[in-house]
């Protein structure tokens, strides 16, 4: 029995050890740039409740489309009477009651007896009554179909926009966290270089063969880009937590960024530096205002509807649980109702006047809509095409300025140099880094932003 006991347990702790790698395994997610993009329209919030909101807008089309098919109803009624009401015919002559023979005034008189209360319905009873409706014309029915259709388009272009915005800030922050990455893991190298510095000064500084002073200035460097780290590192953790929250995955889960930042810096990132094509009809933006429009003029066409007659068709099966002796419904019923508007002090008029307005700005929002677009797009290009040759600059000043602090760093040591020298280059080193940094995101994002203008244009 403790021999199986023992098996047991090692079974049970093997399982779970097992099933807490399996979930360790499960919660790694890797993603390079695109696989972020696409994992995010699967499970990015926003993009979910637009997705939700295309759902409701097919429910909407088939609402309006129900108001034109045949509706069925039942209603039904219990009612009890306390008192039923009674119907008396007066008296009348029974010939049983006449005696034989020859007949006189009183015996006429006698044979006159009083007929029985007829009630006029029963003490308690049920109804049901069925009726089949059947919309024949609507002129604003006809117009509000055509409209819940547009309201499904204005909801499909919303959601491709969400997908574009998300696809745009996605590229962003993935970008800033490699570009976070890139920066601390060269900052680091440069901390390695200064405590090897450092170590050589002090050891120098034993021997008498510089000043205290000089030491100390390393010293001073060398907490500054310790500082600068740690800044960088928290800055990171904050950027890998927003795209978390922009991909629709725990904060605790772990996310692994498989691209390179030279990688994403060398891919795709010359494609603009030519005129790209943008063609306004095919933007997300102008299609959703355009939508906006055909909605204006709907709304037009509906209060115009106004004027014209509703037409519409019934049947109704009338049904009774106790029939009355007297029964006046009648069963069965079919009818036709038609509605003419006629006179309405000049509301319709004023509620077709607002139209005609709202309309109106629905136009002219349109026109400034695409010429915002096309100026968006424009600034986009040349903002890209200057951050580039700034990424370009940056790039080259970097790579100068990292040679002249080496130099400077081996004439220090052989006494050529100066502390205040080392510190000055060094100084021009980190901002010539942080320049190009900071050139680079600005480079990722406005290739995201163009990436997001083109992306329905391609």
């Amino acid at each position: 029995m403790n021999l199986i006991r023992k098996c047991l347990l090692t079974f049970l702790i093997l399982g779970l050890v097992n099933k807490g790698f399996g979930q360790d395994k499960k919660a790694e997610i890797k993603l390079s740039i695109s696989e972020a993009q696409t994992y995010a329209l699967q499970n990015n919030r926003t993009v979910q409740s637009a997705k939700i909101d295309v759902s409701s807008a097919d429910k909407k089309v088939w609402e309006t489309i129900a108001m034109g098919l045949p509706q069925l109803s039942l209603a039904t009624n219990f009612q009890h009477q306390f008192v039923v009401p009674e119907l008396s015919f007066g008296k009348y002559l029974d010939p049983g009651s006449l005696p034989d023979g020859n007949l006189t005034r009183p015996d006429i008189i006698a044979a006159y007896k009083d007929s029985p209360a007829v009630p006029l319905g029963v003490k308690s009873n049920t109804t049901f009554d069925f009726t089949l409706s059947q919309l024949i014309f609507s002129g604003e029915f006809i117009v509000g179909l055509q409209a819940t259709r547009v309201f499904k388009e204005i909801s499909e272009k919303s959601l491709v926009k969400s997908e574009a915005l998300t696809k745009e800030s996605v590229a962003s922050t993935y970008s800033l966290v490699l570009v976070l990455g890139e920066n601390i893991r060269v900052l680091n190298e440069s901390l390695k270089a200064i405590d090897q510095t450092y170590n050589d000064l002090t050891k120098m500084n034993q021997q008498g063969f510089n000043e205290e002073t000089d030491v100390d200035q390393i010293r001073i460097n060398r907490s500054n880009i310790q500082t600068l780290i740690t800044s960088l590192n928290s800055q990171k953790e904050i950027s890998m937590k927003l795209l978390k929250f922009q991909l629709g995955i725990d904060f605790n889960q772990t996310l692994l960024l498989t691209d390179s930042l030279p990688g994403i810096i060398i891919t795709g990132n010359m494609q603009y530096l030519s005129a790209p094509v943008f063609n306004l009809e095919n933007s997300v933006d102008y299609q959703m205002i355009s939508n906006l429009e055909k909605a204006s003029e709907l709304s037009l066409k509906r209060e115009q509807s106004k004027y014209l007659p509703t037409i519409s068709a019934f049947y109704r099966r009338h049904e009774q649980t106790n029939q009355p002796s007297f029964n006046f419904n009648v069963k069965d019923m079919v009818g036709v109702s038609l509605n003419i508007p006629i006179f309405t002090s000049g509301m319709r008029n004023s509620k077709i006047s607002q139209a005609k307005f709202d309309l109106e700005k629905s136009r002219l929002t349109k026109d400034n809509t695409g010429q915002g677009l096309i100026m968006e797009f424009e600034t986009a290009q040349s903002n890209y095409q200057t951050v580039f040759s700034n990424y370009a600059i940056n790039k080259e000043s970097m790579t100068l300025s990292k040679k002249v602090y080496d130099r400077t760093v081996i004439k220090y040591k052989e006494g050529v140099a100066t502390s205040f020298e080392l510190t000055q280059n060094q100084n021009q080193y980190l901002t010539s880094e942080s320049n190009y940094y900071n050139s680079v995101l600005s480079l990722l994002n406005a290739k995201a932003k163009l990436d997001r203008i083109l992306g329905s244009n391609q």
